[in-house]
């Protein structure tokens, strides 16, 4: 059974991420949206908490929040998919079910 989990926090101010990729099961993608994009900058201090999940899980952020804080997305951690709000839809079309961590 697919999840897709959403991560709308950023690492910097809670443990919310570590929380996530530490229940995610194989095969289950998250999604980094609002400001939990800055999570998926290379060589931030949480970016070893996705590197190390990435074997296992699929990590995607979206675009449009990438864009509306600025971030370059060639900054990005490599294999991290950058998705838009059609491929947001996709991702819960896609896995049977959907948690949301705050």
């Amino acid at each position: 059974m697919s999840m897709l989990h959403t991560v709308n926090k950023s690492a910097y101010e809670r443990g919310t991420l570590e929380s996530c990729v530490s229940k995610a099961a194989k095969g289950s993608s998250v999604l980094l949206i609002e400001d939990g994009v800055y999570s998926a900058v290379k060589g931030g201090t949480k970016a070893g908490v996705i590197e190390k999940a990435m074997g296992d899980v699929s990590f995607y952020v979206l675009g449009p929040d990438i864009k509306a804080r600025g971030l370059d997305e060639g900054k990005l951690i490599d294999g991290i998919k950058v998705v838009d709000y059609s491929g947001f839809v996709e991702l819960t079309v896609n896995n049977d079910k959907v948690a949301s961590w705050l």
